[in-house]
């Protein structure tokens, strides 16, 4: 049975965790970051402003200060989509907060044979599968706890963490490929 949580319970795992929460993102962009202010101001070239105290990073903040780890590897095309150029430059502020963002090219994680899921994974015991429809927009947020579940989930954490690029590096990649 698929268990559906709800937008508030959502927000719950991401203050409940105790030792690490982990992201996979694998889309070519999300419709929530579209429909954005901060995504309008990217493509106007407009420098982003700097929001290291919106909700978001406070909370990456408290966790990391409390010795927590917030991580994520995101996929990116190559050449990227804007929206993916979007999320690269957004990834400043979260890094600035404690979040350990990094990416890897599609190529490698095809490689790799990394699942095309979006998920979080909290302290290796459970996870959070994000499902989208064809426009990227979120249509429900999947709980899963069964133990073979989230061992294969670890396992791709651990494949693409180990070949992620960190986001400082992964930016003079990119630039040498427009």
């Amino acid at each position: 049975m698929t268990l559906f949580i709800d937008d508030e319970t959502f927000g719950d795992y991401f203050t409940g965790f105790e030792h690490t929460a982990w992201r996979l993102e694998t889309r070519r962009g999300y419709d929530s970051d579209r429909t954005s202010e901060r995504y309008q101001q990217f493509l106007s070239g407009e420098e982003l402003p700097d929001n290291t105290n919106s909700p978001w990073c406070a909370n990456i903040r408290l966790q990391t200060e409390q010795g927590k780890r917030i991580e994520r590897v995101r996929i990116v095309d190559s050449p990227p989509t804007e929206d993916q150029l979007f999320l690269l430059a957004s990834a400043a502020r979260n890094n600035a907060a404690g979040e350990d963002i990094r990416n890897l090219w599609r190529a490698d994680a095809s490689e790799l044979g990394l699942p095309d899921v979006d998920f979080w994974l909290f302290d290796s015991r459970r996870a959070l599968v994000l499902h989208f429809d064809e426009q990227d927009r979120l249509l429900g947020t999947e709980l899963v706890e069964d133990p073979a579940r989230i061992l294969a989930f670890c396992q791709v954490r651990d494949a693409a963490w180990h070949r992620a690029i960190p986001r400082t590096e992964f930016v003079t990649q990119v630039a040498s490929t427009v």
